[in-house]
């Protein structure tokens, strides 16, 4: 049986209980933080545990030492160390051996050794039982620390270490038995071509003769009949020499075969590929003729029978479409080209102004939208930035609405700034590349960027001075609808709600009723801009744009309707009106994890975390990742609802003004940014804790990140961090005990979903500053 995967995540903790829960984590897996060396202050430990006693984890965290717990007897003597990210050295016995991004150490865990990483790291560990050694290597043992070369076997433990521990909060029990047995045979094929041993009962060449009786075994595993002689007679080798080799192994024959036999049935239980096959079927395939033997059997090898483990393996159900960054596609056409930012680069803006610090809200720069000063459907640390500033600048930021499209006439015309970037004809586009997807549009056939993110972002913002570890105030000063520049419309704004394929509803229409996309339009009336009416309504039909593309759905960003096409209709919430809650739905800086970013699902950098809260009058803190800052905002939405069910807000362009603040790291931090690693929106009397269902998915995820959070997330998972960062805010923040924040967490904090349209999905808790009857 498997424990589920145990998560540590030190961002989720208060300051003062980060350094011990960060021990115990370690010493579940016999290690320890060298006690000359800094705590890390953050950092993130998974385990998933099988039944045989082999352990993986996952470690991400900055630089640190670790060490085996002295006198500590560990029933996995060999821990493999699979550094992903990072440089170290590891000294034992008086060897010293450096390591690099890729490299794969061997220790031993009864021996005394000493790991340094020098970098931020992400490490795969795994504990290898005895038993599972000795089986198959004999009851020698190798000379130990070894840092693996490049044969191979190597290689191939390195894959599958990868692939086990970037997807450990995936693994069940079908998957990791699977693997295990292959893992573990790879292993030791490895360090047998490669470690010299000790002496032991084992020779070298011994050791060589029993891999090829392994190999004849399982070559003929599922004949019932197999004999020892027929293995012998084989690998050209006496049967009393074989069976010498299962005497030194510390077995025989019989049980080698049985274990094999009993590890491959345990494997087809589990896959889902084979539910169709009966137990006594699969039975049969891998040489056991006596069904109920084979039952007794199996019960005794792994503590439950094989009805047991097939009920309990249930089958996952298949993804649907998605919207995602496209893992299949080449790696060379996920990336743009990097543009290297200069330092210093903002001293060529030495004619703007600087402000003095936060002394009024007058306005120090204009950042108006056109097609060089946004970037479409991606956040990237290597874009441009269209600004450079100093903290506590007052910017006016004007945003366009990604949805223009749905209506040319009240969105596009007569603007000359969206005309600029919605500019698309059948010879070329204003801005080709809308989306964080490939670039050769025929790959996917959508088009450029294949609309893996969607949002057109104003920016980025570089902030001068800002640097990782340090927090950017975000102040919503205003926000007011951009007009209509078309002069039929002289007067009024416009925004557009599309109930879309990626919305809750779409998979779970009334019966009878198709699935369907639906655009509506609704119209303010500036002279009364608190409220918005719906103006029309309309199925949407497909498309061909000026390429010649037909889409069917709305599948990439900034299609033009053609109007003609169309049927518009009245629809029911003629008469209603929408109060107006005016905000961005995407205010994010650029992350580090990766060069470029589908702006679709939010993340700790912000992005578009979609929560109506964060309008004026509010703070936005984000954590900083990259060198100054590179704020993005964009997404403009004239209301929302907790949910964003159907897709979309109303969605709308939207003119801010915004204060940028930098909160520098290392100085008197503010209670409530001490640990943030999330964005938090504060308003005059609420705080807000924004998370979700990861809050690093880029991190989280691995290679393929972009894509599997759009399978992955859950509602349970984003209220799970969501109730862990609420936890941590008010523990830090008011400087509560853990029982006192659960307490006023369930009698007086509120728990609502933010959004289930954005990959990422998104809950957030609201606390009432007026619970506490003391200022911070």
């Amino acid at each position: 049986m498997i424990v589920n995967p145990k998560h540590l995540d030190l961002s989720t903790l208060p300051g003062d209980s980060k350094a011990e829960s960060w021990r115990t984590a370690l010493a579940k897996l016999g290690l320890m933080p060298a006690p000359d060396a800094p705590l890390p202050p953050t950092g993130l430990l998974s385990v998933i545990e099988a039944g045989s006693g082999l352990r993986i984890a996952r470690l991400i965290g900055p630089a640190q030492v670790i060490l085996p717990i002295p006198n500590q007897k560990r029933l996995a003597p060999l821990l493999l160390i699979l550094t992903l990210r990072s440089r170290g050295r590891l000294s034992a016995d008086g060897q010293v051996k450096s390591f690099a991004q890729n490299d794969l150490a061997v220790v031993d865990q009864g021996q005394d050794w000493r790991l340094r990483w020098f970098d931020n790291t992400k490490v795969i560990l795994l504990e290898l039982p005895h038993e599972v050694i000795t089986r198959r290597l004999g009851h020698q043992k190798p000379k130990l620390p070894l840092v693996l070369s490049n044969s191979i076997a190597t290689d191939m433990v390195r894959a599958m270490l990868t692939i086990l521990g970037t997807q450990l909060d995936d693994l069940n029990q079908s998957n990791l038995t699977i693997s295990e047995t292959a893992l573990v045979d790879l292993i030791c094929s490895a360090l047998a071509d490669e470690a010299d041993f000790a002496e032991t009962t084992f020779t070298q060449v011994q050791v060589a003769h029993f891999q090829r009786v392994s190999m004849a075994i399982d070559e003929h595993l599922s004949r019932h009949e197999l004999s020892i002689a027929e293995v012998a007679k084989q690998v050209g080798l006496s049967v009393r020499y074989v069976q010498r080799l299962f005497e030194l192994n510390g077995g025989s024959f019989s049980r080698y075969v049985r274990r094999k036999r009993l590890e491959r049935s345990r494997s087809d239980l589990m896959d889902r590929t084979k539910m169709s096959l009966g137990v006594a079927q699969i039975a049969h395939s891998w040489g056991f003729s006596n069904s109920a033997h084979f039952s007794r059997a199996f019960r005794d090898e792994f503590g439950i029978s094989p009805r047991e483990l097939r009920d309990a393996s249930h089958d996952a159900p298949l993804p649907y479409t998605f919207r995602g960054h496209p893992g299949s596609a080449p790696a060379s056409l996920l990336i743009t080209p990097s543009r290297q930012v200069l330092q210093g680069q903002h001293e060529q803006n030495s004619s703007l102004p600087v402000p003095s610090p936060g002394n009024s809200n007058a306005i120090d720069f204009v950042l108006p939208v056109r097609a060089d000063t946004v970037h479409w459907g991606h956040i990237s640390k290597a874009n441009q930035p269209a600004l450079f500033v100093p903290s506590d600048s007052v910017v006016k930021i004007e945003t366009l609405t990604q949805h223009g499209g749905d209506d040319y006439a009240r969105f596009i015309k007569d603007d000359p700034g969206a005309e600029s970037i919605f500019m698309w004809t059948d010879e070329a586009k204003a801005i080709d590349r809308r989306g964080a997807g490939p670039m050769n549009a025929s790959i996917f056939g959508r088009g450029a960027g294949e609309g893996f993110g969607v949002h057109i972002c104003t920016g980025p913002i570089h902030v001068i001075g800002a640097e990782p570890g340090d927090v950017l105030e975000v102040q919503i000063l205003d926000i007011a609808p951009r007009p209509c520049a078309n002069p039929q419309f002289h007067g009024k704004a416009f925004g557009s709600n599309a109930s879309a394929w990626w919305g809750y509803q779409y998979n779970d229409p009334l019966k009878g009723t198709a699935r369907h996309e639906t655009i509506t339009i609704f119209e303010v009336d500036l002279a009364n801009p608190n409220e918005a009416r719906p103006l029309y309504q309309y199925l949407w039909t497909p498309q061909t744009d000026p390429f010649g593309v037909v889409h069917t759905t709305m599948d990439y960003p900034g299609i033009p309707v053609d109007h003609k096409s169309i049927d518009k209709c009245r629809s029911a919430l003629d008469g209603v009106t929408v109060p107006a809650r005016p905000h961005f739905g995407f205010v994010g800086v650029a992350p580090r994890e990766a060069e470029i970013v589908d702006s679709i699902p939010p993340g700790y950098f912000g992005g578009n975390f979609d929560n109506w809260r964060a309008g004026p009058g509010t703070s936005i803190y984000l954590p900083v990742a990259v060198a100054g800052a590179l704020l993005s905002i964009g997404d403009g939405h004239f209301s929302q609802g907790d949910g964003e069910v159907n897709g979309t807000g109303l969605e709308m362009s939207l003119t801010g003004t915004v204060r940028v603040r930098l909160h520098k790291s290392g100085e008197t931090t503010q209670p409530h940014l001490r640990g943030l690693c999330s964005p938090l929106v504060e308003t005059s009397d609420l705080w807000v804790i924004q998370s979700f269902s990861f809050e690093n998915h880029l991190r989280d995820l691995g290679s393929c990140a972009q894509t599997d959070v759009y399978t992955q997330s859950t509602v349970d998972l984003a209220m799970r961090n969501a109730f862990r960062q609420t936890r941590r805010f008010l523990m830090d923040t008011y400087n509560m005990s853990e029982d006192d924040a659960h307490a006023l967490m369930s009698v007086a904090v509120d728990f609502s979903v933010t959004q289930v349209a954005d990959g990422n999905f998104g809950v957030h808790a609201t606390v009432r500053k007026s619970l506490f009857n003391k200022t911070r």
